[in-house]
């Protein structure tokens, strides 16, 4: 499917064919179900993650040869092109009223939805908690184990094609009210205390060491985070801008749940 649907990309007078349509939505089908992702992980720990363009091309596709249509769900009304997922009993994933995932997104077995949003081409993996009023955007990429607090805000990256989704790689804690976007990828067993905000450009300082190391929009694997700032110089003067610093390490453990809660009471974590 990947040439049909670059050769749809380059010429968009073939979406008028109804082949090119069935195209299309077979990719967002295949998303639907898990056979297909936004970014495949790296097979080994120093590899990158690997971004399908085509696939997030093939959603862009989607949104143009959609119509808009309305829905209603008990008592609540939808007027939009993409329709709600369906069938969670058949693939094992809670959802609380009033939590909304689109047709496209994947929730593995075993994933809570708390009254959240799960966006188009994003990956929920298995066991992972979306808590209340958190948000999954487009084509995010999120792990097992993952707990998402309450009010997190997790960006959709869709345009440019070749742009890395944001990444929340296994057994992650975000923090309740964080924020990460624009491609920002957060390493395996990583903590974040509540109110940490990471974007594609954020400084993220570990100040653990007798000296600074600077890392931008990448949490490594097992860091305990809080908001932070530094001082900048600007024309007006000098002012204390955001970054993010990391203050331990989450200790490995045999059991991660211990392991997290001593990291948060070591370091006096808020989440």
């Amino acid at each position: 499917m990947n040439t049909e649907i670059e050769a749809i990309w380059a010429n968009r007078d073939l979406l008028a064919d109804p082949n090119s349509i069935q195209t299309i939505k077979n990719v967002i089908n295949q998303l639907d179900r898990g056979d297909l992702r936004v970014a495949n992980p790296p097979a080994h720990e120093n590899e990158d993650w690997t971004v399908n363009e085509w696939v997030k091309k093939a959603i862009l596709l989607y949104f143009i040869s959609q119509q808009m249509k309305a829905e209603e769900v008990g008592i609540f009304s939808f007027h939009d092109k993409i329709p709600l997922k369906s069938n969670f009993a058949d693939a094992k994933v809670r959802v609380v009223p009033p939590a909304v995932a689109r047709y496209g997104s994947y929730q593995a077995p075993g994933v809570i939805l708390m009254p959240s949003y799960v966006n188009i081409g994003a990956y929920v993996d298995e066991r992972t908690m979306v808590d209340t009023w958190a948000t999954v955007g487009s084509c995010a990429q999120i792990g097992k184990d993952v707990h998402l607090s309450g009010g997190v805000g997790i960006g959709g990256v869709l345009e440019p094609p070749q742009a890395a989704p944001v990444i929340i790689e296994d057994g992650a804690f975000v923090g309740s009210r964080c924020i990460v976007v624009e491609g920002a990828r957060i390493g395996k067993r990583a903590v974040l205390g509540a109110g940490v905000t990471i974007t594609g450009s954020s400084k993220i300082i570990d100040v653990t060491g007798t000296k600074p190391v600077e890392y931008r929009g990448y949490v490594p694997a097992n860091s305990v985070v809080i908001p932070g700032s530094y001082a900048k110089q600007f024309p007006a003067g000098e002012f204390h801008v955001p970054c993010a610093i990391i203050i331990g390490q989450r200790k490995e453990s045999t059991d991660l749940k211990t392991s997290l809660n001593d990291a948060l009471r070591e370091n006096n974590v808020s989440v």
